[in-house]
This record gives structure tokens, C-alpha cells and sequence, in this order.
């Protein structure tokens, strides 16, 4: 017999998928009840659409009522996960944008890309980059702008010399392309039905476009405008505010105060702690610890800035040791009752020969990249330090499975200057810019040091570290090494395989899909699959 009668089922068919089965969807309009029908429902022997009928039904204000309660009487900071929302952002920096993006769990995030869509579009005749107020109103105002404006205008017109430069190098002719009719793959001139030669060209135009801008993103300031979507749960978003309401950039606060008043009209019952006392508390926490991390700095280390690209791993363990972890790890889950540590002392005991043949049996498991590696390869991990252009950190930063911290974006590491801007003989308006570009961060930078990284292009080199798990180190390293990938982070994803490989001969065969090659036209293949996949869809 249903636990609902005829008109209970009516009512409650306009607030979840179904009445009756033991698996429904919650699709009660606001978010704030959905939420707290979630937490209430730990805390009663109800069902959840009983809940609904008994508390909520009648009482309009019941959710919020009870994140009030919970939230702010009790400081359950879960419950907070139990609210999402999507938050959009346009026209914000890519200095602000990487805050953003620092923050690890419980947001999600897709940004403009830089390899897809060309930055020299002009809004009421100018360049779309960031006006920071403290260097609007100071003495330095005039050379910000000249600075960015010539970062824009080097890199606005040669788009189209570099993209016919690439067209030139890598003919249409040189590459093959799948023919409908047979399904074989030809060249571009042996194509003869038009939507063949169509995808074709839109396949060639799309790679070769994307090749041009990877190779001239260099150019581009920090302060460039960019776009990001944000999706995510209410406890991530609070913290969000948090960290960006204790900035010293304007930019960041004002994204802050943005950001939680549109967090209000969806879910503003869980990020109500952000800007109270409880906020701000939280926020002057996180500036004491950053003044106490430059105080014992200033006292107890002399800086040394290093030039060049960097890829060192600087810490790891022996492999004697990780593959007892790993072995130990592996066995643990299936194992008779007993502790991790009876099951190492063993594991010790074991020759080398069969440590590795446990090892290869994992790594002959994984037939794809997708597979990834059961979590006993989480208890080895490798430390890189880094120091590659800011341009490339934007993709590796993508990667929040780890731990990162970075410093400042300055001008003091040097910058890249691809092969390709050489031949195409614009090295010296490239080199120009990053001079006219440090000339002015090191005037800016005296007095906002903070503020002068907007000037700065992706081009200079920016230091980082990064420690990550072997499990990681498969994720990270495999899928940054695909065809498809900049030219920038593939190299660096390939000495940080090396590396591995050098110190971990045995455990690294588990990154079996590795791509150590060299490819002219990153994005050809890709292009074409995706090509393939609109030709299916109709």
C-alpha cells in the first residue's frame, strides 16, 4: 500500500520525479529546500517525501529557517555543500581568474580559451584588458596603458601573417582526410563529394587557426579580459568569497561583493557567512598568514631568480621503497583481516623480481588512458619545481588532484620566444614588447607589486612547484602529452616523464600511454575526430 494518498501524490509529483519508487529526483523549484529536505533527512526517520509534506509544505520559509539554524547557530559547514549554483563571470583578468581557479574542491570551472578564440577584438575603440584603479589614478597610468595597448597591437596584427605563415608551412595537401564514400582516408585533392571537402577545409582551417594563436598567445598581458562559468556548492563558494575578499587587489574584492550578491538571489541561505563576522574574521586569518609568510621571507632568505625554463623533480623516494607502499596498498583492500603494517613487513620480505611482476600485472590491466590506476599508486609521490611561461601554467593549473603554490608574476624569469615568430620575422617586435612590458612592471612594481602583474605577458616565465601522487602523475603527464596539446606543456609533461622514468624505472610502465612524439599541427587530429562525431550526430 502507498505510504501517500491520492492528493499527497498530486501535490508531491511537482516537487520529485515520483511517488512511489525508492529512487526519485528532488525537483522542488527552490534550491534552498532542496537542500535542506537533503540534510533534514539525516536526521529523522521519515522519508524525505514525507518531510516535504509534514515541514515544508505549509511553511514557505522552512528551508531558509533551517540553514539559519544550522548554518549560523551550529556552524555545520556541510550542509553548505548541499546548495549549487552557477555563477557566470565576463570581463575579469587572468590574474583574477587564476585566484579564482586556485580554489581545489567543490567548484567546477570552463574558461575562454586562448588557442580557440582570437583576443583583439576592441570595445568602444579599445583593447579589452584590465584597468586596475590603483594604477589608474597614480603616476604610472600612461605607460600601463601604452604597455598593454602595444602587448595587444604586436599581437592583433599579426594574426592573420601567422596564420597564412602556418597555412604556408603546413599545406592542406600535406594531410589526409576520410572520404564517405569508401571510408578510407585520402588526400585533400583525391576528395570528390563537397561535404567531404568542406569538413576537410573547415578540419584544416580550425587546426591551422589554433596553431597561429598558440604560437602569438605570448603576447597577451595578464590583464587581458577573459570569461570563466563557475559551477559549485554553496561551502566551496563561501570560502571563494573569503579568499577573494582578502586580497589587496581591488579587482578581486569587487568580484567578491559581485559575486556573493548574485550567490544571493539562488543560494544565499549557504554563503551567508562570507561577508559577517565570521568572514571577516576568516578573512584577516588568511591576510596574517600571508604577511607572516613575507615577514620570514624578507628575514631568512636571499632571492636568487633563476632564467630559463625549469623542470626539476627535487623530491621523491626510492623505488625499493614506493613499490613496497604500492604492493602493500594493492593487497590491503583484499586481505584477510589484518593491519597495513603486518602486510609491509611482509611486502618487504618479497624479492625484487616479484615486486615487479605485481606491478607489471597492474600495469597490463590498463588498455586506454581512461583507466586509471586503482589508489594504492596514491602513496608515492614526486615533487617538480617549475618555471615555464605563464601562458602554459594556465593549463597546468587546470589540475587540482595536487598541491601548487606559486608566487608572484614578474618579469624577473625571462620569456619564450617561440621558433616560429622568429622565422616569420616579427622577433624583434616580440622582444619590443616584453622590454617595453619589463620596463614598466619594474617602475609599477615599487609601489604595487600586486598590481604590476597585469602588465606582465604570457610570455615571461613564471615560477611554481607542484606535488602530486603516481595515480596523478598518470592522469596529468598522459593527458598533457596528447596530439592535441600545446606544443608548451607537452614538452614540459614529457621531461616530467623522463624524470619519473629515470628514478622509477618500474612503476612509471604504469603510464603507459605517453606520447613522446612531435607533432606539426597539434589540433589536425583532434579536428577530424570531432568532425567525424557532428557527421554521426545527424
Amino acid at each position: 500500500m502507498s505510504e501517500f494518498s491520492v492528493k499527497e501524490k498530486k501535490i508531491l509529483l511537482d516537487h520529485f520525479s515520483n511517488t512511489d519508487g525508492n529512487v526519485f529526483a528532488i525537483i522542488t523549484p527552490r534550491q534552498v529546500d532542496r537542500g535542506a529536505l537533503m540534510s533534514r533527512y539525516s536526521r529523522t526517520n521519515k522519508s524525505m517525501r514525507r518531510i516535504f509534506l509534514d515541514e515544508f509544505l505549509k511553511n514557505k520559509n522552512r528551508g531558509e529557517e533551517f540553514y539559519n539554524r544550522v548554518l549560523l547557530e551550529y556552524g555545520d559547514d556541510s550542509v553548505a555543500e548541499l546548495g549549487e549554483a552557477q555563477i557566470a563571470i565576463e570581463g575579469l583578468s587572468n590574474i583574477a581568474v587564476k585566484k579564482i581557479e586556485d580554489r581545489r574542491i567543490g567548484l567546477s570551472y570552463l574558461e575562454k580559451s586562448s588557442r580557440y578564440v582570437a583576443w583583439d577584438k576592441k570595445e568602444e575603440g579599445e583593447y579589452r584588458f584590465y584597468r586596475d584603479p590603483e594604477i589608474s589614478k597614480s603616476r604610472f597610468v600612461d605607460m600601463y596603458e601604452d604597455a598593454c595597448n602595444f602587448s595587444f597591437n604586436v599581437y592583433s596584427k599579426n594574426i592573420d601573417p601567422m596564420i597564412n605563415y602556418v597555412r604556408e608551412k603546413y599545406p592542406i595537401e600535406k594531410y589526409s582526410f576520410k572520404d564517405s564514400t569508401d571510408g578510407k582516408e585520402k588526400s585533400f585533392f583525391k576528395l570528390k563529394s563537397e561535404s567531404d571537402i568542406k569538413s576537410a577545409n573547415m578540419i584544416y582551417r580550425g587546426s591551422t587557426k589554433a596553431k597561429a594563436l598558440d604560437i602569438l598567445r605570448g603576447l597577451l598581458p595578464a590583464s587581458t579580459l577573459t570569461n570563466v562559468g563557475i559551477t559549485g556548492n554553496g561551502r566551496a563558494f563561501e570560502y571563494l568569497l573569503i579568499v577573494l575578499g582578502s586580497s589587496e587587489l581591488r579587482e578581486d574584492r569587487d568580484l567578491a561583493s559581485k559575486i556573493k550578491k548574485e550567490l544571493d538571489t539562488t543560494i544565499k541561505s549557504f554563503v551567508r557567512r562570507a561577508d559577517d563576522k565570521y568572514g571577516k574574521a576568516f578573512q584577516k586569518y588568511l591576510r596574517d598568514i600571508k604577511n607572516k609568510s613575507k615577514s620570514i621571507t624578507a628575514k631568512e632568505i636571499k632571492a636568487k631568480p633563476t632564467t630559463g625554463i625549469i623542470t626539476n623533480l627535487v623530491d621523491y623516494e626510492s623505488e625499493k621503497i614506493a613499490m613496497d607502499k604500492i604492493i602493500t596498498s594493492i593487497i590491503y583492500e583484499q586481505s584477510p583481516s589484518t593491519s597495513y603494517q603486518n602486510i609491509l613487513y611482509q611486502v618487504k620480505k618479497f624479492s625484487k623480481e616479484k615486486k615487479i611482476k605485481i606491478i607489471n600485472e597492474f600495469v597490463k590491466l590498463r588498455t586506454n588512458r581512461r583507466h586509471r590506476p586503482s589508489r594504492a599508486f596514491e602513496n608515492v609521490y614526486y615533487t617538480f619545481d617549475l618555471c615555464n611561461n605563464f601562458g602554459m601554467f594556465r593549463d597546468f593549473h587546470r589540475h587540482r588532484a595536487l598541491t601548487l603554490e606559486r608566487q608572484l608574476l614578474t618579469t624577473d624569469h625571462g620569456f619564450n620566444i617561440p621558433d616560429e615568430i622568429k622565422i616569420l620575422g616579427i622577433e624583434t617586435d616580440f622582444t619590443d614588447c616584453m622590454n617595453k612590458t619589463k620596463e614598466t612592471f619594474e617602475k609599477i612594481r615599487k609601489k604595487y607589486p600586486e598590481q604590476g602583474q597585469y602588465v606582465v605577458n604570457f610570455a615571461y616565465n613564471y615560477p611554481y612547484f607542484m606535488k602530486f601522487n603516481l595515480r596523478e602523475a598518470c592522469h596529468l603527464i598522459e593527458l598533457r602529452t596528447v596530439p592535441q596539446g600545446h606544443a608548451d606543456y607537452r614538452l614540459v609533461a614529457q621531461q616530467m616523464f623522463k624524470q619519473i622514468n629515470k628514478i622509477h624505472p618500474n612503476l612509471s610502465k604504469i603510464m603507459k600511454f605517453v606520447d613522446l612524439k612531435k607533432y606539426d599541427l597539434e589540433r589536425f587530429e583532434s579536428e577530424k575526430r570531432t568532425e567525424e562525431k557532428k557527421k554521426n550526430l545527424k
